[in-house]
């Protein structure tokens, strides 16, 4: 599952960890995704199910990326990997930035 979103997870250099997860009370399977480079800050929660025939249908997949309170849904892997292209490193660089700036405070005070 989410082959094409591993690969380019590898290409940028992001480590990752996976967890499966089988709630008793819905009948959707979900799969969490952690990754990231120095830390496992972003998420990717998966809901998914199986059919008749076997095979995996993904019902919606939530990003989160550094914590947000908010998650961008997507419909499937696609519309996923075209955000991650426009937005992981940019948002990666600006987040950076930050902590940059909350180190050289606390080494000025």
């Amino acid at each position: 599952m989410l082959n094409r979103t591993k690969q380019f997870l590898r290409n940028n250099g992001y480590h990752y960890r996976k967890e499966y997860i089988r709630p008793l009370l819905i009948p959707d399977n979900i799969y969490i995704f952690k990754f990231g480079r120095k830390n496992l800050d972003n998420r990717l929660i998966i809901r998914y199910r199986h059919k008749w025939t076997g095979r995996q249908s993904i019902s919606e997949i939530d990003l989160r990326l550094h914590k947000q309170k908010h998650p961008r849904v997507f419909a499937n892997e696609s519309e996923l990997l075209h955000y991650l292209e426009g937005h992981l490193l940019r948002h990666e660089k600006e987040v950076h930035k930050e902590e940059v700036q909350k180190e050289e405070n606390l080494a000025k005070d």
